[in-house]
């Protein structure tokens, strides 16, 4: 964290024109890891800040429900890797890093009714759907593909060619195509290298020597972080409304002058951070300025977040009263079932910390158009089971004491070759407005650990800037 703890002059409750809530430095939109981490920033550094949430409580997609006995778990899963240094770090910050846990987990493959597992090298050896030279190229894939060190080398071609090159076609339709699709749909021969490159890398750092792979987990889960830099924004005077969904971005004399709320209030700010997907923020900018005209760099903005694809997910969360494997990490490559991955937490951390409760995740990524999204919940889980009974053969609907069924419309964006060309910036050309979001920690893929990097990087670019605003209004007036 940059300079010494200063809390900022409060924002008043009230300012002389009858603007709700005073004027504050900076409005952040949204209450994920990395609104709350560019506030964190802003605030240190004396900054007086806002935060606005739609949600009734923080965290974002990382926040949390109760499973019963008040243990809380997030309505998505989450772990982290050894190479996360930037949420492992704000952690320490806090001083909950006592809370981190080191978990060895197994992984393994559901492919045409059978589960493999692959959390060891010996284990792809058994991998019987493939020929064994192509087992062999399956294990060398990975080892090739942490010989790229530079991702720039990737960053035009495909994620389908790329695999290819490295081991070649019957590896890919096997083993890469169906993950690739179960993810992305239609967008599956979009996807770019680098995207897969990250993973590649990502995993094969989080690994052993003996291969098995090492995850790391907070007890209490997000929540306790959550809690903790939420009791330091409070101390530092950052104010947090929650329950309170932004309508639209104001402008005033061609820069950024607040936000309007669903309300009806107008929140004014020197600077706005939106930290919502692309799409959300396209639909802010276009809501309407609060009485001046738009920015004439907003058209050029609006036509760059709108190319940013995005896909919603639906997890299904079961509590059951026994585990379905001895699995944590089960991905699915199989087209006809329903889900992507079967993550049981519980085979991660004790299910005695959930009251002995065993909690696994069905999750999908799919468009928010598509039927399953669409369904009720109890249309999902009903339509669920006779995939699970096939899955597990064992499973019967007594299994599952409860169940819940949560959704995010904007939830992953497509990274495609090129994808630099479209990201949206940080600083953006209407002056006074930044973005940060999951569609931004390119090349790396969307997690708590980028959302709190950019979500830092946000608040000391903003800082810097709020430092030297009044030299530059002053220079503009000597102009004028």
């Amino acid at each position: 964290m940059n300079g010494e703890l200063r809390n900022p002059a409060p924002i008043q409750d009230a300012s002389p024109d009858g603007t709700a809530g005073g004027t504050a430095d900076v409005i952040v939109v949204g209450a994920g890891f990395t609104g709350l981490s560019a506030a964190l920033e802003l605030a240190t550094q004396g900054h007086r800040v806002r935060i606005v949430e739609r949600d009734p409580e923080i965290g974002g997609l990382a926040g949390s429900f109760d499973v019963g006995g008040g243990r809380r778990i997030e309505r998505f899963y989450h772990h982290w890797f050894a190479s996360d240094e930037e949420i492992l770090r704000l952690c320490a910050e806090l001083g909950v890093s006592d809370a981190v846990e080191a978990h060895v987990t197994r992984t393994g493959m559901f492919y045409a009714n059978s589960i493999y597992r692959l959390s060891r090298p010996t284990d792809l050896l058994r991998f019987a759907p493939l020929p064994l030279r192509d087992r062999l190229r399956l294990g060398l894939l990975a080892l090739r593909a942490q010989r790229v060190k530079d991702w720039r080398e990737l960053e035009h071609r495909t994620a389908e060619e790329w695999l290819v090159s490295l081991g070649g076609r019957r590896v890919y339709d096997v083993v890469w195509r169906p993950l690739l699709e179960g993810k992305f749909g239609h967008y599956a021969d979009q996807v770019g290298a680098t995207w897969m490159w990250t993973k590649l890398h990502l995993r094969g750092g989080s690994r052993t020597k003996s291969g098995s792979e090492t995850l790391y987990y907070l007890r209490g889960g997000s929540e306790t972080l959550l809690t903790a830099l939420h009791k330091r924004l409070t101390a530092l005077g950052v104010d947090v409304l929650t329950d309170t969904p932004v309508d639209s971005v104001t402008f005033e004399d061609g820069r950024v002058s607040g936000v309007r709320t669903a309300a009806g209030e107008h929140l004014s700010a020197r600077q706005v951070l939106l930290t919502v997907a692309p799409e959300q923020a396209a639909t802010l900018l276009e809501s309407g300025p609060y009485g001046a005209e738009p920015h004439p760099a907003a058209p050029a903005l609006l036509r760059q977040l709108r190319r940013v694809p995005y896909l919603a997910n639906v997890c299904l969360v079961l509590e059951n009263n026994r585990r379905l494997s001895d699995t944590y990490w089960l991905n699915v490559n199989d087209p006809s079932f329903p889900y992507v991955g079967v993550i049981e937490h519980t085979n991660m951390d004790d299910p005695g910390r959930y009251g002995g409760t065993h909690v696994v995740y069905l999750s999908k990524y799919l468009p928010a158009d598509a039927e399953l999204y669409r369904m009720s919940d109890e249309e999902v889980f009903a339509h669920s089971l006779p995939h699970l009974r096939r899955m597990f053969p064992r499973f019967d609907r007594s299994w599952v004491d409860d169940y819940h069924v949560w959704r995010a419309e904007h939830a992953q964006p497509v990274i495609t070759p090129g994808y630099r060309e479209d990201m949206p910036p940080l600083e953006t050309r209407l002056p006074g407005l930044y973005l940060a979001s999951m569609a931004q920690v390119f090349p790396e893929d969307r997690g708590t650990n980028y959302a709190v990097r950019e979500g830092r990087s946000a608040g000391r670019l903003m800082a810097d800037r709020l430092r030297t605003l009044p030299a530059a209004r002053a220079a503009e007036a000597s102009r004028d």
